[in-house]
């Protein structure tokens, strides 16, 4: 996982929020990954992953791609739930683009904290 890792299992319920967002978007279609953003006024953002033969996004690069396409500026939060041992580097770099310390959390399939990029 890139940047520092913090494992913690306390989050707030905002950010447990974007985990349950996420877990549901990945199970709802059956997909590798699923995401959530929450932007500068509180407004969430679901997304699974992509992959088709001419597109594929990551479930992350997809919810910032909805925020930013509905007017967000700024990502307070991120929350990855995959398989993968690592929160992978293409979705990060857009949380990056709107927000140098928003956290992203890494969950498991069954929402399960696995860590913290901050």
């Amino acid at each position: 996982m890139p940047e520092q890792t913090v494992t913690d299992n306390a989050l707030s319920a905002e950010d447990t929020k974007l985990v349950t967002l996420a877990r549901h978007s990945r199970t709802r279609v059956g997909a590798a990954e699923g995401a959530a953003v929450r932007d500068q006024d509180g407004r969430t953002y679901a997304a699974a992953s992509v992959t088709l033969p001419s597109l594929t996004l990551s479930a992350l690069q997809l919810a910032v791609a909805h925020a930013v396409s509905s007017g967000a500026t700024k990502i307070e939060a991120a929350a990855v739930v995959t398989g993968a041992a690592e929160l992978e580097s293409a979705g990060l770099a857009a949380v990056r683009d709107l927000a140098a310390d928003a956290p992203v959390y890494l969950a498991g399939p069954d929402g399960s904290l696995a860590g913290t990029v901050l």
